[in-house]
């Protein structure tokens, strides 16, 4: 198929993650005005960051008046995993002149990647980069337009209405589609049981040391387990 109806069919197979995505994108607003965040930094965050799990972290430590470099840390931490994404899908973009593969790899969260190399570790397309483009287009679209309709309904919530519960919910929406094997079940209960434990700790650390664990645990479970 031309590369036109690739950019489609990769928009219309991400749909079914869409319908998800755009309540947690309306959260993450919402959460962001009562954060404090101004609409311009709100909007920069979503744009400039564009995942849900590291903004998502970040505003809860931004909740905790964490210091900026433990709020920074976090974030980095956390979208550590899109560095193994991109080597996963980067020899189907060998043709791709360097500043190409730089822009898809904005595209590259999640559900996207979860698609585009199932999709092509099928053989289900020619134009792998308009089909990624396509998932990528209309993730980025959604996600967007739902932290845009959260910050303006976020700016009329009552003061009396507290919204902290909603990010403990979110990072549960995100995290359990995710939990389908032994190192991601592994992962998942070492770094939340480090996080609890290490709560006390100065600054805040508690998230990032228990983001350390779940990566090495998860590590080390792949590799034991795949063997």
């Amino acid at each position: 198929m031309s590369a036109r109806h690739e950019f489609a069919a990769g928009a219309r197979d991400l749909l079914p993650a869409l319908v998800s995505l755009f309540p947690i994108a309306v959260i993450i607003g919402i959460t962001a005005v009562e954060t404090g965040l101004t609409t311009p930094q709100a909007i920069w965050m979503s744009v400039g960051i564009y995942t849900g799990l590291a903004q998502a972290a970040m505003l809860e430590l931004m909740n905790a008046s964490a210091s900026m470099v433990v709020i920074v840390a976090a974030g980095v931490i956390i979208n550590l995993r899109l560095l193994l994404y991109s080597a996963s899908l980067a020899p189907y973009f060998d043709s791709q002149s360097l500043n190409e593969r730089i822009s898809l790899a904005y595209l590259n969260i999640d559900t996207v990647y979860a698609l585009s190399i199932a999709t092509f570790e099928n053989g289900g397309t020619d134009e792998k980069a308009a089909y990624y483009v396509g998932a990528g287009v209309a993730s980025w679209v959604v996600w967007q337009s739902g932290t845009l309709v959260g910050l303006f309904f976020g700016g009329i919530v009552p003061d009396g209405l507290n919204l902290e519960f909603a990010i403990p919910l979110l990072f549960i929406a995100l995290l359990v589609p995710v939990l389908n094997d032994r190192p991601a079940i592994g992962a998942g209960v070492a770094g939340g049981s480090v996080a609890v434990f290490a709560a006390g700790l100065p600054f805040n650390l508690g998230l990032i040391v228990g983001t350390l664990a779940g990566i090495l645990v998860g590590v080390f479970g792949e590799r034991r387990w795949s063997t």
